[in-house]
Parts: structure tokens; sequence; C-alpha cells
């Protein structure tokens, strides 16, 4: 249906389309509000990034969520991201409904050109993809982050591609050759950095300097990283000029949550950072810059968000909002044309950082003066609480004009002030979340993505099975397969009946060899045995111990398991053992399929 709509749009925007502005929407991972030299940080220098802030409209009170993905979804969508179907970082949680009507996806009617490059961190599986949600081009990587950032591996559409430099580079150059090749019509490029986000590797001279100055591996590894990036914005912004472009692009820079690293050091005296529903964990920098529209270079004070870029866009393209899925954010032109929108109105902001589909904290509620913060405490300041809404601290209030640090909670001070702003807290949970949470089958058999992997950490499991290097995110595998009885299973949507090729990968001790293998798929089975396969890890350039311990890459083998007929709908994979003459079955990194013609 949403498609139908966007035809309409095409025709009514046909008009439009000559002089419509370019959009470049720079996002970067993991960097917080006091990561840049323009928040007073000592230690940095971000000239490039700055410049953006101080030649255009730089808002000071702008707040996303505290983690990856449901940002990256709200931003494309205009909506919270519970409403999307994004509810967590990975076990595809990240992933938004294919009927979401992205940024892409509105402005691709209007004539223009739609690049995604990077880290998209919303759904790993087609139509979940950036070509799935309106992008002509992509070049980058579908999950939460990418182990190795030298001569890196990406995917450029669905196939893998062999890149040559370090990873921020690496992007910003796919960036350049796209905006040279939109010379003829509007362009929107979604230049999504995954750095400054662990792993910690980043090129000797960035991380030379820091490092000289006396800090730890991993400080002068993220500063180093963002200061990179910084060079990269540089060159991106002398490329813009060169194309004779800077004139008619409106230039968007943000990142997508608190900060990480860095935090301890210098946090612009924030409470908090990534994973907290504290000021820190969610504010975050926004600075637009639209040369050919002369606006004054202004600071803006009243709250905004992330729901508000899509509508914002939109507005500055000339595009008509597409019909579709509720939009809960608002334009913010009044506020870039004046710099005292005198009727702007108050507004009450909402975050919720879900730990599974059935929590209803940790949350917050924002307004201009106050924050109210409802808790659940976790090793992680949440992503490791577990997931019992029973372990949620009281709500606690923090008047945000007289004490920015929150260091006072006044929430008894306040009873009925806490009373409303956590009664509208519960109702927008209610409204939003109405649809209800869960973990989206995994589509296979799109011609657009054939074959298709299904990652471990998607993947359902029997105890004592577990992942290697945590809580499952990208990249990790499944081990500790020492019970016979025990499964592995994944939900999967088949969109095109028919045969399939299966593929395993995964590694097998000498001692473990031998173990008999089973998929059951419906009323179809196949059997493989597990030969010897080594566990062979891959050194990684990691600056920092913790990541040498986290982020891990392996030689995997492929086993051939053969070839089943899978009905149209939903079916259930399971992976099981007939036998095991060792102590484990094998490590699971993944299963693939392929639809045969």
């Amino acid at each position: 249906m949403k498609y139908i709509f966007l035809f309409l749009l095409f025709i009514a925007n046909q008009a439009m389309l000559k002089g419509a502005p370019n959009v470049l929407l720079i996002l970067t991972d993991d960097q917080g509000y006091g990561d840049l030299s323009i928040h007073g940080n000592p230690h940095l220098h971000t000239p490039n990034i700055d410049r953006l802030g101080e030649n255009g409209v730089r808002f000071d009170r702008f707040y996303v969520n505290s983690f990856c993905a449901p940002t990256r979804a709200a931003l494309l969508t205009g909506r919270y991201p519970v409403r999307t179907g994004c509810h967590g970082v990975t076990h595809n949680r990240e992933a938004m409904r294919a009927t979401e009507v992205t940024l892409a996806e509105a402005l691709k009617p209007a004539g223009y050109r739609t690049a995604c490059l990077g880290k998209w961190h919303n759904g790993e599986q087609y139509p979940f993809t950036p070509q799935g949600q309106g992008f002509d081009e992509f070049m980058g990587f579908n999950n939460g982050h990418w182990n190795q950032y030298f001569d890196a591996t990406l995917l450029r559409g669905a196939k893998p591609e062999k890149t040559k430099g370090y990873i921020s580079d690496v992007l910003t150059d796919e960036a350049m050759k796209f905006i040279s090749a939109s010379k003829e019509q509007p362009f929107f490029c979604y230049l999504a950095y995954n750095a400054p986000h662990s792993p910690y590797q980043v090129p000797d001279r960035y991380y030379d300097k820091f490092k000289a100055q006396g800090m730890t591996e991993t400080l002068a590894a993220f500063y180093g990283m963002i200061e990179n990036i910084d060079d990269n914005v540089g060159r991106l912004m002398a490329h813009v000029e060169e194309m004779k472009m800077a004139e008619n692009t409106i230039v968007v820079f943000l990142t997508d949550n608190g900060g990480t690293a860095g935090v301890k050091t210098y946090n612009a005296g924030m409470r908090g950072g990534k994973t907290s529903v504290h000021e820190g964990g969610s504010r975050v920098p926004l600075f637009i810059q639209w040369a050919g529209a002369k606006w004054k270079a202004h600071v803006v004070k009243p709250i905004v968000s992330h729901i508000d870029l899509y509508p914002t866009l939109l507005d500055l393209c000339g595009v008509k909002m597409p019909e579709g899925p509720k939009v809960d954010g608002v334009s913010l032109r009044p506020l870039l044309e004046k710099e005292e929108a005198q009727d702007w109105p108050e507004r009450i902001l909402f975050t919720h950082n879900p730990i599974d589909e059935t929590n209803r904290y940790p949350g917050a509620v924002r307004t201009q003066r106050y924050r109210l913060v409802r808790e659940i405490k976790g090793p992680s300041g949440g992503s490791k609480a577990k997931a019992n809404d029973a372990g949620a601290t009281p709500w606690q209030l923090y008047d945000m004009e007289a004490d920015a640090g929150q260091e006072k909670n006044i929430a008894n001070k306040h009873a009925e002030l806490v009373q409303d702003l956590s009664a509208r807290y519960e109702t927008w949970y209610d409204e939003t979340a109405r649809d209800g949470l869960r973990r989206m089958p995994l589509p296979v058999g799109h011609a657009e993505h054939n074959p298709v992997e299904l990652h471990a950490p998607q993947a359902y499991f029997d105890e004592p099975l577990h992942f290697a290097s945590g809580p499952g995110f990208a990249n990790d595998w499944l081990t500790g397969w020492t019970d016979a009885a025990a499964r592995v299973w994944f939900d999967v949507d088949v969109v095109e009946a028919g045969s399939y090729e299966v593929e395993i990968a995964g590694v097998c001790s000498s001692e473990d060899e031998g173990a008999r293998l089973r998929l059951t798929a419906g009323d179809a089975k196949l059997e493989a045995t597990m030969a010897f396969a080594p566990a062979v890890d891959i050194p990684l350039p990691h600056r920092d111990e913790a990541g040498r311990l986290r982020y891990r890459n392996r030689e995997w083998k492929s086993i051939q398991m053969g070839r089943v007929e899978l009905p149209k709908g939903p079916v259930k994979l399971v992976l099981e053992a007939v036998s095991k003459p060792g102590v484990q079955v094998m490590d699971l990194k993944h299963v693939r399929l392929e639809r045969m013609e």
C-alpha cells in the first residue's frame, strides 16, 4: 500500500524537482555532546564539524535515544522508535517494519537520488535493509558494529566487497563519488560513520597524538577516531564546494546517542552517557547549515528531538509528507529561520530504552525545564540490566535549569509534577507500543537478497548454549553446545516457496569432530557430519585490551547441509545434534540459505 502512496507523490512532486535542495545527513556513532571542541572539550580539535555549528543553526537542546538503532529509526521516519518496531540493538530487535516510510522513500518520488553509506543497524535481511527502505545505493554494513576498520570487507548492496584503507576514509570517498554523480538531480546522502564506536581502531598518526599526552589506549584511540572524522568532514565539505553544490545543499550533523569513552574525561557537565536515560545519555549535537537559505547563524534553545528531522527535511525540500504511519515530529523550520520563534509551543519529549519486549522502563520525560527519570540499574547503565520492571527505581525529578548536572533529586518536593509527568509517560508508552513489540521473523527468498545469512545473534537457543563474547551483539557466535539435547532455531518468513541450498558456518575441535547435525524445516530434514575445523582467530588492530577480548573475527568452515524445499510463509529452522561424540557439538556463526531457480 505504501508504494501506491509513493507513486502518487512522485506525480505530485515532479513540478518541485527543479531547484530542489540536496540533503547531506552526517551521523556519527557513540560520539557525545561533549566530544567536540565547539562544546568546550579542551582535548579535542574539531574545526570542520565546529564550522557547521558556527556558520549554521546550532540546536543546544537536541535529544535522541541513548542507544544506536532506535535513534536511527526515529530520524529516518519521524516516529518514536517503538512505533517502527525497533526496540533494541541486536537479535533483530533493531529492525524497522518494512511498512515504515523512510526519508529515502519520501524523497525518491520527488526525483531524489538516495544513498546510505556506513552503518545501517535497522535490519540485516531485505526488506529491512537500506535497499528495502528506499535507498538506491548502499555501501557499508547492516548490523550494529564492525570488527575490522582497516581494509574492511563491506557490503555493496547485498554483495561483499573488499575495501582498502581506513573505514571512515573509505566511506567519505564513497560519499564524494555519490555527490559527484548527482549533478542532474537532487540527492539525499545518508553518511553514517561507524566511528568512534568501539572497537577502538585508528591510524597511528591520530592515536599517537593523544597517547603522547598520557591518555589511556582507549581514550587516545577514541579521540583520534573523532579527529579523523573531523578531517573527513572537512574533505567532504571541500568537495561539495568544489562541485559548486554548497549553496543548494542542506548539511545536517548529529550523533546517535550520548558519549562513551570520553564521558569521564569531559561531558559538558552532564550526568550519564550512552545507555543512560539521564541528560548525558540522549543530549547530542545537531547542526543544520544551508547557505542558500540565508539563515542567520544562531543557537536554538527550545528542546527538539530526533523525530523532528524527517518532517523538517521534507519541509525544507518542498516535498509533501507521504500518507502512511503517524509522524510524531514537527518541522523545525520556524526555529531555523528566526532566532526567536515567538509562537513556538512548549513540548514534552519522551525516551524509552527497551531491554526486551516486556519492559516499560528505563524511561524519561523531558520538558523545557525538567527531566523525569526512571532507571533500571545495570552494569552498563541499563544495557545489561535484567528484563524485569520490578527492578526499576522510583521516579527521579531534576530541575535542568538550576541543576544541569542532576545532582539533586527534587521528586519529593514536587509530587504533583512527578505524578503528572509520569502519567504522561505511561499514556505515551501505551499508545506508542499498542501494536506490540516482537522479534520479527527473518525474511528469506527475496531476489534482492539471495543468498541470505541468518546470524547467530538472530537465533533462539536452549541452554547451555551462549554467546562467545557477551550478550550477543553483532558478529558474535554461539558456543557451549555441550548438551546434545539443546537446540538452535531461527524464525523465518519464506517469501518465495521453492528449493533452497542450506549451508552452515562453524568450527569444531579435533576432539569433537564427528558430531551429527540435523536441520529441520517443517517436514523436511537434512543431516551432515561435522569435520575437524580449528578455531583460528584473525588478528585485529585493537588499541585496547577490552576490544581484544570482545571483538573477535575467526576463520569459519562452511558445512554443506544440502537442499530443502521450503513452503511460503512462516517456517522454523531448527538445528539439533543427532549425536555428540565429544565435549561439544560445534561453535555456530550463521546459517546461509540460497534460493535456487
